[in-house]
Formats: structure tokens, sequence, C-alpha cells
């Protein structure tokens, strides 16, 4: 093989997201395992030595867990490859071990979030559109456990306060839903767009939650305004990541939320339905997962599941 390893790449990269794949972060893995294989002078198929040269090359300190995951966003490219270079060596799924195992979220205390609304509501410049937002921001995620993505991706026409109703449109998976508010949620957002209005017109189309010249917020300034609140705040991890994450508001949410339902004897096959469509879960699995997330859930469904052996009511 003499066409460089970035060419082949990008060329795969560009037959798949014109099938309709985002491709981003598998993307960007991928142009950097191309860099990688050109800047070693690689050539002829992907062998087993480049590949897994690669995964723990890249930063010495990561943990077979992060090795694992670049060798599955090696895999498709590397099946794609074999079709033309039969001796493409294709990765094992397991190298290195499960590379979809689930860290334990950090779930937030009402303190914790209380204090990071705060915190968010004092930041400079004060009597700017900055603090408000950020205000809103986080508020809206800890009440709806809409992904980061979801929040920034809002529009002023998706957002009906006098209805109490979200669009959430084109998120993950490519679908669109409906999230209904609480009052106190509707309430705070609409405090949020007065003062919205005092700095900015209202443009359908505009970014809800908008930065001071009217434009959308990045993920990568809301992490950078969210990492000094939180070291602000001196919180400790309880998770399985090394600090809390915005992320885990989401997380949250959808433990509170079960944790009422099995306190309240709701009916919880049915519940679960619900709230996997109203946080945009693809399978409903991905919403179960979060009964083993928390101790005071399966503090909860043990005794549900003990009333059910001995025979009483569940």
């Amino acid at each position: 093989m003499t066409v460089p390893m970035q060419h082949l790449v990008q060329e795969y990269l560009d037959e798949r997201r014109g099938l309709g794949f985002a491709l981003t972060i598998p993307g960007s893995q991928l142009l950097a395992f191309a860099r990688f294989a050109d800047a070693s002078g690689h050539r002829g198929p992907l062998t087993c030595q480049l590949i897994t040269s690669w995964a723990r090359d890249e930063a010495k300190r990561a943990t077979p867990l992060t090795w694992e995951r670049r060798l599955g966003g090696i895999r498709p490219f590397a099946k794609h490859r074999a079709c033309i270079e039969p001796e493409t060596y294709i990765p094992n799924a397991s190298t290195f071990g499960r590379s979809q195992r689930r860290l334990a979220p950090h779930l937030y205390t009402d303190e914790e979030v209380a204090d990071l609304l705060a915190a968010a509501g004092q930041l400079s410049p004060k009597g700017t559109l900055r603090p408000a937002v950020y205000h809103a921001l986080f508020g809206l995620i800890a009440a709806t456990g809409l992904r980061l993505s979801e929040a920034l991706r809002l529009h002023c026409a998706d957002v009906d306060l006098d209805t109490g109703m979200l669009t959430v449109r084109q998120t993950k998976f490519a679908k669109s839903r409906l999230v209904p508010l609480h009052p106190t949620a509707v309430q705070a957002l609409k405090q949020y767009l007065t003062l919205r209005q005092r700095h900015l017109p209202m443009v359908q189309d505009g970014p809800f939650l908008a930065s001071a010249k009217g434009t959308a917020l990045t993920k990568r300034t809301v992490h950078w305004v969210f990492d000094r609140l939180r070291k602000q705040l001196g919180w400790t991890a309880r998770g399985g990541h090394a600090a809390p994450r915005i992320h885990d508001l989401r997380h949250t949410f959808i433990c509170r939320r079960v944790l009422l339902w099995h306190e309240h004897g709701a009916d919880i096959d049915n519940a679960m339905v619900a709230l996997s469509t109203y946080v945009g879960h693809a399978k409903v699995s991905d919403t179960y997962w979060y009964l083993t997330a928390a101790p005071d859930l399966m503090s909860v469904a043990g005794r549900r599941f003990e009333q059910f052996v001995e025979g009483g009511d569940a």
C-alpha cells in the first residue's frame, strides 16, 4: 500500500458520512491513528503491532479501558480495509478487556445542585446575561435530564413556556421528542427569558441559551466554566470518574425519578418505558442500567424483591 493512511481514512470517513453517520469522535480517533501510521512509515495492510502500538502509545498513562475503546474505533475501518486487503488485521473486540464498561456516576445531592446554581448565578460580570444563562443551563439539565448538547441546541422557538413544553429536535440517534417541564422549571426559565430579552432580541431560530453576542454557547466553553465552578465548590467525586461531570446531572435526574417511583410503589415497567422516551434513550435497557447506579435504588429494589419472594405486596 503506497497511499498514505490519512488519505485512506478520510476516504472511508467521507463514504460513511455520506450514508448519514456523524462519526465525530470515532473520526477524530481514526485520523489520529492515520497520522501515527504515516509518521511511523508503515506501508501495507494494517497489522496487529501497528494498531496495538497506537492504542497504547498515544497516552502512556491511559488505562486498558481507554486502549480497548481505541481498538473499538479501529475495528470498523479495519473490516472495511479487509475487503480490499485480505491480509488486514482486525483487532479482537476484547484484547484489553471490555470497552463498554460503565463507570458509576456522581449522583448530586440537593445541596450540591443548589450550590452549583447559586455559584453560576454569581459569575462575572454581574448584571450581564452570562450568570443568568449558566444558571438556566445547569438548572434545566438538572430539572429535565437533557444532554448538554440538547440544551445548547435549543432555539427560542423550541421553548414554549405557555404550555410548559420543550421540543428537542434531531438529537442523538436522529430523533426528536417533546419534553414537558415541571411548573418550577417553567417559572425559572421565564425569569431567565425576561432577563434575556433585556440583552438580546428574540429570534425564533436563535439560540435560547445564548452568549452575550447572541451566539450559541459552545461545549468547550461550558465545560471550562463548569470546571471552574466545581473547583470553587470543592466537590469530591463519589462515582467512578475522576471528578463530577455535567452529564452526572442527567444521571442524577434519572436515578431520582426511579427512586421516587420505587418508594411510591409505581408500576416500574410502564414507568421506565415513559422515562426512556422522556430522556431520549434508544433502548429502555439503557434506562434500566441506572438501577445499578445508586445504592439507594438497589436498597429499595432489594426490599421490594424480598416482599415479592415472601408473597407480600411489592
